[in-house]
């Protein structure tokens, strides 16, 4: 278990290391804005910069931007998911910090595609490892457990909302530029991690009812439950089938090694579902 949690925090400061990269050494020398939380903390800090004279760096917006989410992440979704955020956010702010401000090129083209590249990356392998970036990661999972409206268009009004302030305040070729970097960026998480943001996970487990309750106490979502059997120890065993938002993945990971750590687990993608998703 040690290990587990070590590899995933080393990820994580991998993951911001990353980011980090991305905006010092491509985005913010270019004028180009990330994405979510971080697109809007390099946004405020070239505005406050550019127009208000006040040199606040995009590492300390950052960081600003997420306490309030981090409060609400603690109460709302739980600690050991915000810890992570936490980790995420503070190397983010501390690496923004120690990395100087470069320009490796002076292509505008490379360096969007570069930073959404190198962002994307940090990002995926975050996500992949079962952690959270902070900001926009937060906010989608306390939506996920709100409504069953596609999490991508929170990311999308957010991410508009960049794209059309960046295109007022300075050129519009910005916004152009800002679209390819955040449509690099989501690619290269796709790829990384999982396009769908709806994941079955059918969980083998001889701790049906036990299950069952711990799982409907945290997330409110449908369980089927079939009768299943070991093909070699012949032992009675029961099938759980349900549908989640890849951003409970966390918690019921967390479930079922507290109730039942010898449960079998099978997650897949869902492309689509057809009917009732939450429980009645």
């Amino acid at each position: 278990m040690f290990y587990i949690e070590a590899k995933r925090i080393s990820i994580v400061i991998i993951g911001a290391l990353l980011n980090a990269i991305s905006l010092n050494f491509f985005l913010i020398g270019a004028n180009v804005y990330a994405s979510g939380f971080t697109g809007a903390a390099q946004l405020l800090s070239s505005i406050f910069n550019d127009f208000l004279g006040i040199g606040l760096s995009t590492g300390i917006l950052l960081a600003l931007l997420n306490i309030p989410v981090l409060i609400l992440g603690w109460v709302k979704v739980g600690k050991g998911f915000t810890i992570y955020s936490v980790i995420s956010v503070f190397f983010s702010t501390l690496f923004l910090e120690i990395l100087p401000l470069v320009s490796i090129s002076n292509d505008i083209i490379l360096n969007a595609v570069f930073g959404g590249v190198i962002a994307g990356i940090g990002v995926g392998i975050t996500l992949k490892a079962g952690a959270s970036t902070g900001g926009m990661d937060i906010v989608a999972m306390i939506l996920s457990r709100l409504k069953d409206k596609p999490i991508g268009t929170y990311f999308l009004i957010m991410n508009s909302l960049i794209i059309v302030i960046a295109g007022i305040m300075y050129e519009p070729e910005n916004a152009l530029y800002t679209m390819l970097t955040l449509y690099v960026t989501t690619r290269v998480i796709d790829t990384i991690h999982t396009r769908y943001e709806k994941v079955t996970a059918m969980i083998v487990t001889k701790k049906t009812d036990e299950l069952q309750k711990a799982i409907h106490d945290k997330m409110i979502r449908g369980i089927t439950i079939l009768p299943a059997k070991g093909a070699y120890t012949k032992t009675d065993k029961s099938l759980m089938y349900l549908v989640i938002t890849r951003y409970e993945l966390y918690d019921l990971e967390r479930i079922i090694n507290e109730v039942d750590p010898e449960a079998f687990t099978n997650i897949v993608e869902t492309a689509g579902i057809y009917g009732f998703f939450r429980k009645d």
